[in-house]
């Protein structure tokens, strides 16, 4: 849209489970019959400056992380065809090992961007003692306090274990965890649509206000991490928002998913 001033963007995020439903007896393209939903959202974006006073947020950066050059990372979720010809999408045991690799490339970009001069300070000193010291093991890595950077968290819903991981990776909070953990529980894994769910609980929850920074977290086949970083340019009423979630925010957070 940089090329293009004045116009308009329809960005449609959606997961069709039909498409690749898998009839076979293989167990690694079985699971995705069991982990994925159907799912879509939309979102409309502008670059016209007359637009600004009706828009909710600002994008203000995107990072984008694709490892398809590594055969392993492109392999970990494939379309292909069992022993028997029929088509499926294939989950490879090493998916979780690929996927925090990919994050950890993206975070490497984006956080000299996002963080503040005192924490890149401190990752800087603590990758630099660690370089410089032989008994590396003594001295943990830092890792960099993101929340700092963003108010929001709105982590692809892949998966128990996935939000498990980033969850103790950036040592985020329940509170932080609750949009991606309830969008994962109502409505499962919607691929890149759950990003959409997941911010929309937050705004009904009334959570989002002017100025808030969220940070988008989404992960795909190929393999890819990407990172989108929205500003609110207004408090956003939870009452007027129309989303899956109007009819029945009041019945969440459910406190069993954190037991």
């Amino acid at each position: 849209m940089q090329a293009t001033p004045n116009t308009y963007a329809l960005v449609v995020s959606v997961e069709v489970q039909s498409l690749n439903w898998y009839f076979g007896n293989d167990r690694s393209m079985l699971m995705t019959n069991c982990i994925f939903r159907l799912g879509g959202a939309a979102v409309l974006l502008s670059n016209r400056p007359s637009d600004r006073h009706r828009s909710k947020y600002q994008l203000d950066l995107t990072v984008r992380t694709n490892k398809g050059a590594d055969e392993n990372s492109y392999s970990c979720v494939l379309q292909r065809e069992d022993d028997a010809g029929r088509v499926g999408v294939a989950l490879s045991k090493d998916l979780m090992a690929v996927a925090g690799e990919a994050l950890k490339m993206n975070i490497t970009t984006l956080g000299p961007i996002v963080l503040p001069v005192s924490e890149q300070l401190m990752f800087f000193l603590a990758l630099t003692a660690r370089k410089v010291f032989k008994n590396k093991k003594k001295i943990k890595p830092y890792i960099p306090n993101f929340k700092l950077a963003f108010e929001h968290f709105c982590i692809h819903a892949g998966g128990k274990a996935v939000l498990d991981a980033i969850e103790k990776n950036l040592e985020l909070s329940e509170w932080h965890m609750e949009p991606s953990r309830m969008t994962l529980y109502r409505f499962g894994n919607t691929s890149s649509s759950s990003l959409w769910y997941e911010l929309g609980y937050a705004e009904g929850k009334g959570r989002i206000r002017k100025g808030d920074r969220v940070w988008q977290i989404a992960f795909g086949s190929g393999f890819k991490c990407n990172s989108a970083v929205w500003r609110a340019l207004k408090n956003v009423d939870a009452a007027k928002e129309k989303s899956p979630w109007m009819n029945e925010i009041h019945q969440f957070p459910v406190p069993s998913l954190y037991l």
